[in-house]
C-alpha cells in the first residue's frame, strides 16, 4: 500500500487519510482493503475514526485505467463501507474536496460528514456507463430519499457542499476559514464523548435506516459486474480516458 493511505491514531482517534493527491485521491482496492483492515482492527483506546484526504479531493473514485481490477475495488469498497457502518466506534468524514464514485460512498457512509463548502458530491457511475456501488443506492436514499437519488444516480450531476448540507445528505458544509476550527471541535467532542452510549445509539438508527444495507451492497456488485462486460461501460471508460463526452448505444 506503500504511503498511498495513511493510518495513525493520536488521543483516541484513528485517521485515515487517502494519500494520492496527484491523481485526486483515486482508490485502488489496495487502499480500500487497508483502510477496511484499520478500523476492523480498533482496540478499545480508538473512540473516534476520522476519513479524509490530502490536496484538493477526498477521492475522485475508483482508480480506473489500464490496471483497474473491477471485482477486487467493488469487493474492497463493500469491505470498507460494511466496516464503517458495523464499528462500534463514530465515524467522521473530512471532505475536503472532491468527493465523486465511490469516494462519495465512502464519505456518505461515515456517521457525521463535514464538508468544506467549495467541496461536491457526485455519484459519477453513470457518466462512464455504470451505476453506483458502495452502498449509495441505499445510503443517499436513507439520507435525501428517492428522488433526489434518483437524481443523483442518473443525472451524474454535482452536487455544492452546501446544498449537500441542505438537503440532509450530509452534517454541514463550511467556509474553508471555517472547516478546520469546526472539524477541530467536533473530532474533540466526539473523541471525549460517552463512546459505548455513541456505539449504542449509531447501531440503534442504523439498524433504522439502513436495513437493507448489505442487500444493497450485493446486488450492486451483481449489476456492476455484468455492466463493466456491457458496451456503453467500455465506451465510457475509454471516453474517461480520452478525456472526451462518451457516446452511448444503449448496449
Amino acid at each position: 500500500m506503500s504511503d498511498s493511505v495513511l493510518i495513525g491514531t493520536s488521543d483516541g482517534v484513528l485517521t485515515i487519510t487517502w494519500n494520492e493527491p496527484d491523481r485526486l485521491n483515486a482508490l485502488t482496492a489496495e487502499m480500500l482493503d487497508g483502510a477496511a483492515a484499520a478500523i476492523e482492527g480498533v482496540g478499545p483506546d480508538v473512540r473516534l475514526i476520522v476519513l479524509t484526504g490530502t490536496g484538493r479531493a477526498f477521492s475522485s473514485g475508483a482508480a480506473l485505467g489500464p490496471q483497474f481490477d473491477g471485482t477486487a475495488t467493488l469487493d474492497g469498497a463493500n469491505r470498507l463501507v460494511r466496516a464503517i457502518t458495523r464499528t462500534p466506534v463514530p465515524v467522521l468524514s473530512a471532505v475536503n474536496g472532491i468527493a465523486a464514485g465511490v469516494g462519495c460512498s465512502i464519505a456518505i457512509a461515515a456517521d457525521i460528514t463535514l464538508a468544506r463548502s467549495s467541496a461536491y458530491f457526485l455519484l459519477a457511475f453513470v457518466n462512464i456507463g455504470l451505476m453506483p456501488d458502495g452502498g449509495a443506492t441505499e445510503l443517499v436514499a436513507a439520507s435525501v430519499g428517492r428522488a433526489r437519488a434518483n437524481q443523483m444516480a442518473m443525472l451524474g450531476e454535482r452536487l455544492s457542499a452546501g446544498v449537500a448540507a441542505e438537503i440532509g445528505l450530509i452534517h454541514q458544509s463550511l467556509d474553508d476559514e471555517d472547516y478546520e476550527a469546526e472539524l477541530a471541535r467536533l473530532v474533540k467532542k466526539l473523541a471525549n464523548g460517552p463512546t459505548v452510549a455513541l456505539g449504542r445509539t449509531k447501531a440503534a438508527i442504523a439498524a433504522t435506516t439502513l436495513t437493507h444495507l448489505d442487500e444493497a451492497l450485493d446486488r450492486e456488485r451483481d449489476g456492476q459486474l455484468e455492466l463493466f462486460s456491457t458496451s456503453d461501460a467500455f465506451e465510457g471508460g475509454m471516453a474517461f480516458v480520452q478525456k472526451r463526452r462518451p457516446e452511448f448505444t444503449g448496449r
